[in-house]
């Protein structure tokens, strides 16, 4: 959220609809989950 340009975009966009900054990281985890999972379960 500090750094990518992208992440921070979609927190921007996630607030204006009405998340909190805690839920807006909750949706960041499960994307990172869903990468790991796919990651892992490729190899």
């Amino acid at each position: 959220m500090r750094t990518d340009q992208a992440t921070k975009d979609y927190v921007k966009r996630r607030i204006a609809e009405g998340l909190s900054k805690r839920e807006v990281m909750r949706c960041l985890k499960r994307y990172v989950a869903r990468e790991v999972y796919h990651a892992l379960a490729s190899s």
